[in-house]
């Protein structure tokens, strides 16, 4: 079944609402009106095979789940799934009447902590990945291996690069063999010891992983030894990588967004992490998700870039204590009831079906 499907069979539709921004009371001038809602489905399709969790728009700003994956992520203490339960009812646009057997307060326990809490903290850490790309982004042309080999010389250690310029070398007419017992340190030779064969090279290119060892004659004595930083090669791979597809997917007009208030940090998504973690804390307090937010001017503050990035950071960690200690006094469930919630869901069905 396909979105267009699902709104051709309103009567699917257990419920309907808002949500997002305008629900959370942080919506601004621009902002997309987001929908979130639940749906059953066909009794023939749930005995087949084309069973359905989840059905959403192209544009994935409309997203419905099938009431058996609602429940099941009821029961694990979902974010979406508890905010969409505790919608607040001028953001309703539809709820059937068995909606009324699922009650967030059945539900709630000492997961949100985790769930909550911890899915705060997994955007914190996407902050500081872009703070880290922001102020320190790498360069337009990608490193190689030969930018992480040293040559000792002298009474120290020198750049390869800087070493081969200084002997007018070219890494191509370079040979390599291992010294045995020094993990990625090398004995190096150059093609003018060689009357005949020729040398492999330090590496095979731009994009090689490692050097490249050749076949050296006995009897020839190097003329340096060198050190292949790999780890740090390995390290610096990954995060161009990274970086490359960051650059590739980000949202412009968030990053531009970003760059315009000059803090180095994605606002909107700091402004959702401090709302996530006020939430956490309302729910152990007052055992409760409070979706509509109060708190909208602080919120909105952190969102026009009012804050320092370090400011923010202690903030997170004050906050955290507070959360943490809440939870340890807390008299929430340590988990949620699954066995209320397979008896709501298997009623659920028999009714609707009944009636259908």
């Amino acid at each position: 079944m396909t979105y267009e499907q699902l709104k051709q069979q309103k009567e699917l539709i257990l419920l309907d609402c808002v949500s997002g921004s305008t629900a959370y009371n942080l919506n601004v001038a621009g902002s997309d009106v987001d929908k979130k809602g639940i749906f059953i489905m066909p009794q023939k399709q749930l005995y087949g095979f084309e069973r359905q969790d989840q059905i959403a728009n192209e544009s994935n700003d409309e997203v419905y789940f099938e009431i058996g994956r609602f429940l099941d992520l009821l029961t694990k203490n979902n974010p979406n799934i508890l905010e969409l339960l505790s919608t607040p009812k001028e953001y309703v646009l539809f709820r059937h009447p068995l909606m009324d057997l699922i009650k967030p307060g059945d539900f709630l326990s000492k997961l949100c902590l985790d769930t909550f809490a911890g899915y705060a903290q997994t955007q914190i850490r996407k902050a500081r990945g872009l703070n880290k790309k922001i102020n320190k982004p790498l360069d337009a042309e990608r490193k190689s291996v030969l930018d992480f080999c040293f040559v000792i010389y002298k009474n120290g250690s020198v750049t390869l690069k800087e070493w081969l310029k200084e002997n007018a070398f070219n890494q191509n007419e370079c040979g390599l063999i291992n010294l045995d017992h020094f993990r990625n340190v090398y004995l190096l030779y150059h093609q003018k010891q060689l009357a005949e064969r020729r040398f492999k090279g330090i590496s095979s290119g731009p994009d090689a992983d490692d050097v490249q060892l050749s076949s050296v004659p006995k009897g020839i004595e190097h003329i340096a030894v060198m050190n292949f930083n790999k780890d740090s090669y390995s390290i610096y791979c990954r995060e161009y990588k990274e970086y490359l597809e960051w650059e590739e997917k980000r949202n412009e007009q968030r990053y531009q967004s970003t760059l315009s208030h000059g803090k180095s940090y994605d606002a909107k998504n700091m402004m959702h992490t401090f709302r996530l973690l006020s939430m956490a804390e309302e729910i152990a307090l007052y055992q409760q998700v409070i979706v509509k937010r109060e708190d909208r001017d602080f919120l909105l503050k952190i969102r026009n870039g009012e804050f320092e990035f370090d400011d923010l950071m202690k903030m997170v960690e004050e906050k955290m204590e507070h959360i943490k200690a809440a939870y340890t006094k807390s008299p929430l469930p340590d988990r949620p009831a699954i066995h209320l919630a397979e008896n709501i869901l298997i009623r659920i069905r028999q009714d609707y079906y009944k009636i259908k």
